[in-house]
C-alpha cells in the first residue's frame, strides 16, 4: 500500500511537472500568437473602434457644438481647417468629437445587413474623430474646449457632433451646425499614371458630376505651347458592388464618380501642363488648378532615371485625429520627404496596403487628398495588397478579411494601372532604362498558374541592352524577409513565396525584387536558392549570380518586428520609417538608396556597376544546359 501511495504521489509530482510545462508551452504560444496577430494585422481601424451599434440619441440643452466657417474653398482651395467651440454641463475624459459627411446622418432605416434594431439613429461611422480634451486639457474640469481639424472636399457638407460614453457606448449630447465647400463636386485630387504605351499618360480624378450632368475631360498641352482637350470616361459603384461589412454596412460612403483620361503620343521627356475640366449641360465650365508633369523617357533612353518604392503607406490626419498605431510618424513624414524631393523623382511604385481603410470608403478621399501633390506630378502606381484586396469568397489567394469588404473595387477604380484586367492586378511598364514586373500576391503565383505565366513573359521579354535594370514588385514578400511572422512559421517567406519564382528570377537575372507587407527595410546579398552568390555589401561589379531581395514596407503603418535568428543572407535591418530609391545613370550604373521617412537621409546604399556582356554571362541555371548536339 506504502509503494502503491508513493508511486501515486509520484504520478501526481510528475503529473504536476507535466501541467506546468504544459501550461507554460500554452504561455510561450500565446505570446507568440499575440505577436504574430500584432504584425500580421498591425491594429484595427480607428473608425472601426466605435460602436456605431450601440449610439444613442441624448440631446442636451446645455450641451452644444459650434462650427466655423460655415462656407469652405472659397477661392478654390480643397482642404480648410475649421474651429469648433463645444461644452457641455457634465463633461468627462472620453467624450469625443465626431466628423460626419453628409451633415444629415440621421437615418429612419439602416441597410440590410447592418444589425441595428429600433431605434434606429447612427447608421454611418464618421470620416474622422478626436478626443474633446484632444487640445483643451482643462475641458474636464470647464466643460469648454476648443478643437481645429482640417477638412477635404469630399462632395458633401459636414457636421460635428459630440459624443459621451466613449467609443464603446457612444451617446449623442450636441449637434453643430453645417459646413460646406464653395463648389463639394469640383474635380479634385487628381493622379496620373502610365499608360499601356511607353508615350501615354492618363489622369484620374474624382468629382461629384456623373455622365448625366457633365462631360469631364483633361486640357492639356506642352508647357508654353497649344493646348488641346482629351475626353474622359468615368466610373463609379454602389454599395452592391461591396463585398461585406463595414464596406457595405457603416463604412460605405458615396465615392463619387471617378474619371479618367487618356493624354497620348506624349514626346519624351517633355513637360506638359493639365487642369481637369467638366463641361456642365448648362454651358458653365468648371475647372480645377493647373498641374504638371514630364512625360515618360523612350524606354532604353539613356539618361539618368529616379524611381522611389515603398509599401505600406496608409494615411494619417494633419489635424492628429484618428490615430492609427502611430501611422501619422510614418505616413505624413513619407509623404513629406517625397514632396520635399519631388524635382528629383520620375515615378513613384507603392506597393499595396495603400491608405488601409479597411472598408470605410471616405478614408480612400483623406489618402488621395494626400498625395496629391506627389501623384499629380509624377507617376503614382500601386500594386494590390492584402489591405485592398483580400476577403472570402472573392477569388482572392486568401481567405482572409483584410480588405474591410472592399474586395478590390476601391484600389481598381481609384487608382489607374495598366493591367489587361484590372481584377487580375499584375502588369508590366517601362521606364527608360527600367522594366518592371509588378505582380499581385492577393491572387495565385505558382507555377501552371495564369500570373505565373504572365510573370515568365515579362521578365523575358524585355531587351538587356536598352533596358538593363530588370525591377520585379509585389506586395507580399515572395523573396526573404526576417519579420518574426516569417521566421516562426521557418520559411522566412511567404510561404510558398519564392518556390515556383526563384528560378524565373534567377533564369531572366533579376536584379532587384522589392516587397511590402512587412513594415520594416531589409536588403539581402545577391541569393539563389538560400545561398549568397556575392560577398560584397556596397558595390557589386560584373553580374551578380542571384537576385537582391528588398523589404520597404515601411512607408507609413506600424512596424513589424524582427526575428532574433541571424540571417547570413541579410545584409542591414532598420527597425523604422523609409523607402527606397533606385536611381540609374546610365546603362552601366544603378545606385540604390534607402532614406529614412524621419529625415530623408540615405542609411544604406549599394551599387551596380556592369557591362551588357556581364548581363548575357550564363550562371547557375540562368542559360540552357549545353548538350553534346548543340
Amino acid at each position: 500500500m506504502e509503494m502503491y501511495a508513493d508511486m501515486e504521489t509520484r504520478d501526481l509530482m510528475l503529473g504536476n511537472v507535466g501541467m506546468r510545462r504544459v501550461k507554460l508551452k500554452l504561455v510561450i504560444l500565446l505570446v507568440l500568437l499575440a505577436i504574430l496577430k500584432e504584425v500580421r494585422s498591425h491594429g484595427e481601424q480607428p473608425l472601426s473602434r466605435i460602436a456605431i451599434d450601440k449610439a444613442a440619441f441624448a440631446l442636451h440643452d446645455l450641451a452644444y457644438v459650434k462650427a466655423s466657417p460655415t462656407i469652405l474653398g472659397a477661392r478654390g482651395e480643397t482642404a480648410e481647417w475649421v474651429t469648433l467651440e463645444f461644452g457641455t454641463s457634465n463633461p468627462s475624459i472620453d467624450d469625443w468629437i465626431g466628423v460626419f459627411s453628409p451633415a444629415n446622418f440621421s437615418a429612419t432605416t439602416c441597410y440590410g445587413e447592418n444589425p441595428r434594431v429600433n431605434p434606429l439613429f447612427l447608421c454611418s461611422a464618421p470620416i474622422k474623430y478626436q478626443y474633446a480634451n484632444y487640445s483643451s486639457p482643462e475641458y474636464k474640469v470647464t466643460g469648454k474646449g476648443l478643437l481645429q481639424l482640417q477638412l477635404i472636399n469630399q462632395r458633401s457638407d459636414f457636421s460635428f457632433a459630440l459624443f459621451s460614453g466613449g467609443l464603446s457606448n457612444p451617446k449623442l449630447m450636441a449637434l453643430s451646425n453645417h459646413v460646406a465647400f464653395s463648389n463639394p463636386n469640383a474635380p479634385v485630387y487628381p493622379r496620373i499614371a502610365q499608360g499601356k504605351l511607353w508615350n501615354e499618360m492618363t489622369v484620374t480624378w474624382t468629382s461629384g458630376y456623373g455622365i448625366d450632368e457633365a462631360e469631364p475631360f483633361v486640357e492639356w498641352g506642352p508647357k508654353g505651347g497649344d493646348s488641346i482637350r482629351s475626353p474622359a470616361g468615368t466610373l463609379t459603384f454602389d454599395r452592391t458592388s461591396m463585398c461585406g461589412a463595414p464596406a457595405r454596412t457603416v463604412g460605405w460612403r458615396d465615392p463619387g464618380f471617378i474619371h479618367t483620361s487618356f493624354l497620348k503620343e506624349l514626346w519624351p521627356n517633355r513637360v506638359y501642363t493639365y487642369k481637369l475640366g467638366h463641361r456642365l449641360y448648362t454651358g458653365r465650365y468648371v475647372w480645377s488648378q493647373k498641374y504638371h508633369f514630364r512625360a515618360s523617357p523612350y524606354p532604353g533612353q539613356n539618361s539618368p532615371q529616379r524611381v522611389v518604392i515603398f509599401g505600406d503607406m496608409g494615411k494619417d490626419e494633419a489635424d492628429g485625429s484618428n490615430e492609427y498605431n502611430n501611422f501619422q510618424q510614418g505616413s505624413l513624414n513619407t509623404t513629406k520627404q517625397l514632396i520635399q524631393d519631388l524635382n528629383n523623382i520620375d515615378i513613384v511604385f507603392h506597393i499595396g496596403d495603400i491608405c488601409y481603410a479597411n472598408g470605410y470608403l471616405s478614408q480612400w478621399d483623406q489618402f488621395t487628398a494626400q498625395v496629391e501633390p506627389i501623384a499629380s506630378t509624377v507617376p503614382y502606381m500601386i500594386a494590390s495588397g492584402n489591405h485592398e484586396r483580400d476577403w472570402p469568397g472573392t477569388g482572392s489567394f486568401y481567405g482572409n478579411m483584410d480588405s474591410g469588404g472592399e474586395c478590390g473595387v476601391l484600389a481598381e477604380t481609384m487608382f489607374y494601372v495598366p493591367t489587361q484586367n484590372r481584377a487580375k492586378f499584375w502588369y508590366s511598364t517601362d521606364y527608360g532604362m527600367f522594366h518592371f514586373c509588378i505582380a499581385d500576391t492577393e491572387h495565385d503565383w505558382r507555377e501552371g498558374t495564369e500570373q505565373y505565366k504572365f510573370i515568365e513573359k515579362c521578365l523575358e521579354s524585355v531587351d538587356r541592352q536598352k533596358q538593363p535594370w530588370l525591377i520585379f514588385l509585389a506586395h507580399r514578400v515572395l523573396g526573404y524577409s526576417s519579420c518574426i511572422c516569417y521566421a516562426e512559421e521557418g520559411s522566412f517567406e511567404e510561404p510558398m513565396g519564392r518556390e515556383s519564382l526563384q528560378k524565373l528570377w534567377q533564369k531572366y537575372k533579376v536584379d532587384i525584387a522589392i516587397y511590402g507587407h512587412v513594415h520594416n527595410y531589409e536588403r539581402t546579398c545577391p541569393i539563389y536558392q538560400n545561398k549568397c552568390t556575392r560577398d560584397e555589401k556596397h558595390h557589386y561589379n560584373g553580374t551578380l549570380n542571384g537576385t537582391i531581395h528588398v523589404v520597404a514596407g515601411g512607408g507609413g503603418a506600424s512596424l513589424s518586428t524582427f526575428t532574433t535568428f541571424q540571417t547570413k543572407w541579410s545584409l542591414f535591418k532598420d527597425h523604422d520609417y523609409g523607402f527606397v530609391k533606385l536611381t540609374a545613370f546610365d546603362h552601366s550604373n544603378l545606385l540604390f538608396e534607402y532614406k529614412k521617412s524621419s529625415d530623408g537621409k540615405v542609411y544604406d546604399s549599394f551599387r551596380l556597376s556592369r557591362d551588357y556582356r556581364d548581363i548575357l554571362a550564363c550562371t547557375v541555371d540562368s542559360c540552357p544546359s549545353m548538350t553534346l548536339a548543340s
